[in-house]
């Protein structure tokens, strides 16, 4: 306890020295973890926009061709058919989960007996299920049987559930959509965005013959299973293939069909993120160690300033070891204290920037440090902080008290 009020006294009063050398090390730490804060908010984000949708999964939309080939001019729009849900299915190996869609761009009114609203209305197969993360909550999902025999049954979300039936229980209750009479069999919610739980869905083969669509699909979307990268490419590959051989397009022509690999992009993503971690760990460190620079540098000042006193220990019996604990030990209090206040402002500041980012949908979400890694760059930085003191002190150690006591 003595030691250490000497050391504090001797902070105290060099409160300027002690406060530029505790600013360099705030200031590396609150650095590192506001870098690393924004790389996990941005990972964060970017989980949040593939949330919708599975990552494995690859979506087929037609479009207008831009290109001329084999005679034929551009502007053309590619419609795809119920045949060609049957055909990738069939040809591309490594399909795991499949289901086309056809859906309307204006929303319908839904109707239960004096209570209505607006939703918009899907037609797809089973499969979409977990393709785009739909989660049941009571009853079941659209299955083979509601297809093959067009029946008018409906999967409803939580949020149409709530504004429809209350507490009421809709399972087996027939509801109107625009018209069209549709029994409720299922429940769910969705574990993308909010705009996904105000969506009604029905079998791909009712929502055809309601929509006046005949076998017409405005979308595809399948997974890849366990696929790696170069797979999930080689099958999106063969999709294009496969579309432009039957509809006669050029493979390069951009719009005729978009062909969406979401594992590609979330691999791209994810690999500009990794390397915008590594990056913020470097400047960090680098920050941390230009502290770390200026922790010795003073405490070289100190030992100079601290020479008759350290002269005079020797020479009433302080043994060298005693002396080097003196320096070492203020170094990592200095690095300790002005390190955990960094630490703490920074972890503030990112909790500061989380209250004023959206819950959902954000491209940077939640930048949060891991508590473990910041309490390891903690330690690492106050063990780095006594490391740095060691030649200081060294030299302060191998003083002679006549020489010390000789120094002006």
């Amino acid at each position: 306890m003595e030691r250490l009020g000497e050391i504090f006294q001797s902070m105290m009063t060099n409160k300027l020295r002690t406060f530029l050398t505790g600013f360099c090390v705030a200031w590396g730490i609150f650095m590192l973890v506001l870098l690393l804060g924004v790389g996990n908010g941005l990972q964060n984000g970017t989980k949040e926009q593939f949330k919708d949708d599975a990552i494995n999964s690859i979506s087929v939309n037609p479009g207008q061709t831009s290109l001329s080939y084999d005679g034929l001019l551009p502007g053309r729009r590619i419609d795809m058919h119920n045949a060609d849900y049957d055909l990738i299915k069939r040809e591309i190996a490594g399909i795991d989960k499949i289901s086309a869609r056809v859906a309307q761009w204006r929303s319908f009114i839904v109707s239960y007996e004096d209570k209505s609203a607006a939703y918009r209305v899907r037609g797809v197969h089973p499969d979409h299920q977990f393709v785009e993360k739909t989660i049941i909550v009571q009853g079941r999902y659209i299955n083979e049987s509601d297809i093959k025999e067009h029946r008018k049954v409906c999967v409803i979300s939580v949020v149409i559930k709530n504004e429809l039936f209350g507490e009421a229980n809709p399972l087996g209750e027939w509801i109107s959509l625009s018209g069209t009479s549709c029994r409720v069999v299922g429940i769910f919610e969705d574990a993308g965005s909010e705009g996904e739980n105000g969506v009604l869905y029905m079998p791909i083969s009712t929502a055809q013959l309601a929509f006046g669509r005949s076998d017409v699909i405005d979308r595809l979307v399948f997974t890849t299973g366990d696929a790696n990268l170069e797979e999930t490419q080689a099958m999106a590959n063969q999709v294009l293939e496969l579309m432009a051989a039957k509809y006669h397009f050029s493979k390069d022509d951009p719009r005729a069909m978009r062909i969406r690999n979401n594992f590609e992009q979330y691999n791209r993503i994810s690999k500009t993120i990794d390397l915008l971690k590594t990056f913020s760990w470097l400047i960090g460190i680098l920050t941390i160690f230009a502290g770390i620079i200026g922790v010795s540098n003073i405490m070289l000042i100190t030992v100079q300033e601290r020479t008759k006193e350290i002269g005079i220990r020797k020479s009433i019996g302080a043994t060298p070891l005693s002396v080097v604990a003196i320096i070492v030990q203020e170094s990592i209090i200095i690095t300790g204290i002005f390190g955990y206040i960094g630490l703490f402002l920074g972890v503030a500041l990112l909790e500061l920037i989380a209250k004023f980012l959206p819950s959902t949908g954000a491209v940077f979400s939640n930048p949060t440090v891991d508590f473990k890694t910041a309490i390891i760059a903690l330690i690492i930085l106050i063990v780095a902080g006594g490391l740095a003191s060691l030649g200081p002190s060294m030299k302060a150690a191998n003083i002679k008290p006549v020489d010390a006591l000789a120094a002006d």
